[in-house]
């Protein structure tokens, strides 16, 4: 027999049970769809990120959103902390520090007092740190009416030719006997004692320096004074040449 005959049959005998038996398979499909749908949205919310919070879905949507977890204190902290960072004032770019360390390092090597001095040329002053003075004694012991004599050397260590002073004011000569001053190249000369020598490399300069055993000072239209027998010690005293070493003698 024909199904449809069959239905047809059906609905002309009793129509209440034919719309019946629709009504019920309609719901079973509407069953069976609202299933689906659940599980598939189900599935789906187990894959979102733990960060995001799901919409919440039932009877009541509001109680459920009321009883999500509020931010706790450290969101705030941090919500206040990108609020009280500076903001740059217009026209005034930041400089980050490293930066300003740069500069200010570029302006400390670029300050007139670290400019390099122009080389040295043949002829020029000598610095003071080439030269190298000394100072030597002919003898230790001076019999009485021997006069001691000294010989003064200097000399040039640099790579160039250069000028310096070598007179008794520059390079003086010191005798003392303990902290008394007994005698000095440096009083009672003539002129201006201003000497101007070249002074090649290696080559020193070298001066005779001879004392008449006589006491020395600024007057010189007085009488000097004998020295008396004793010890003594000859030195050199010039301007930044360090300590050139002295001579220690004895008078009889």
């Amino acid at each position: 027999m024909d199904p449809d005959t069959f239905r047809d049959d059906l609905r002309q005998a009793d129509p209440e049970i034919y719309w019946r038996r629709r009504m019920a398979l309609l719901v079973a499909v509407l069953v069976v769809v609202a299933v689906v749908a659940w599980a598939c949205s189900s599935t789906s919310g187990a894959h979102r990120p733990s960060g995001a919070q799901a919409i919440p879905t039932g009877p009541d949507p509001l109680a459920a959103l009321a009883a999500s977890p509020k931010p706790g204190p450290s969101a705030n902290a941090g919500e206040k902390g990108r609020r009280a960072q500076p903001t740059p004032t217009p026209g005034r770019p930041a400089v980050p520090t490293a930066t300003a360390s740069a500069a200010v390092t570029a302006a400390t090597t670029l300050s007139p007092n670290t400019v390099p001095s122009p080389p040295r040329q043949e002829g020029d002053p000598c610095a003071k740190g080439d030269l190298v003075v000394s100072l030597s004694g002919e003898r230790q012991v001076y019999p009485g009416g021997t006069r001691p004599r000294f010989t003064l050397t200097l000399v040039n260590t640099g790579d160039l030719m250069c000028k310096t002073d070598v007179g008794p004011r520059a390079l003086e000569v010191r005798i003392t006997s303990g902290k008394d001053r007994i005698w000095s190249s440096s009083d009672c000369i003539s002129g201006d004692g201003i000497e101007i020598r070249r002074l090649e490399r290696g080559i020193p300069y070298v001066r005779p320096i001879e004392w008449d055993r006589l006491r020395s000072g600024s007057r010189c239209d007085i009488s000097r004074a004998g020295a008396r027998p004793g010890t003594y010690v000859a030195a050199v005293h010039a301007d930044d040449l360090g300590n050139p070493g002295k001579a220690v003698f004895h008078l009889r």
